[in-house]
């Protein structure tokens, strides 16, 4: 049980009623991180409107679903892995894909970048070094890349810190243990 309120879609007024509404529309669901998120109307707004406009910007959907899964593993956010490795599948997003992003790595070398940088964000809380950037733009990211992919893991970060303060009941299939 969450240890802020899950707000229902009857019990859900003016603004965050209506956020509800366009976050129905575009998955035909309100996840239980929206529904408690939504006890404060500015930061759910904040979170739907940072991560819509990343949607739209020059990272792919898998490249942020990559980037998500890595972050949500290295926080041990069983919420966000649980979400992103539906999510992932939706993008596109193979098992192995899934798993190996989870554990830090990738097969293709472009890929592989992107996670490592992204892992690395994380465990050195952003600094990172000159040849860090270097390999990135080695494999074709452009510093547009690079600004979306630090921004991407902002914002899962505060998703992953935001469940657990919440302790958010976990409402997609549970993310597959890596042990086994």
């Amino acid at each position: 049980m969450s240890r802020l309120e899950t707000i229902t879609t009857e019990q859900a007024t003016g603004k965050t009623a209506d956020l509800f509404v366009a976050v129905q529309k575009k998955m035909g669901m309100v996840p239980n991180l929206v529904r408690v998120m939504g006890n404060s109307p500015a930061a759910l707004e904040s979170y739907l409107q940072f991560s819509g406009s990343l949607a739209g910007g020059v990272l792919t959907a898998k490249e942020r679903e990559l980037i998500a899964l890595t972050v949500g593993e290295a926080n041990s956010c069983d919420y966000c892995l649980a979400a992103h490795s539906a999510l992932g599948k939706m993008a596109g997003l193979s098992p192995d894909q899934i798993r190996d992003a989870r554990s830090g790595t990738a097969i293709e070398s472009k890929t592989d970048s992107l996670v490592k940088f992204a892992r690395k964000l994380v465990t050195e809380r952003g600094h990172v070094s000159d040849a860090d950037i270097a390999t990135l733009k080695s494999h074709g990211y452009s510093d547009g890349h690079v600004a979306e992919i630090v921004a991407g893991v902002a914002l899962n970060i505060y998703t992953n810190y935001f469940n657990h303060v919440a302790e958010t009941e976990v409402d997609f299939p549970a993310a597959e243990s890596l042990v086994g």
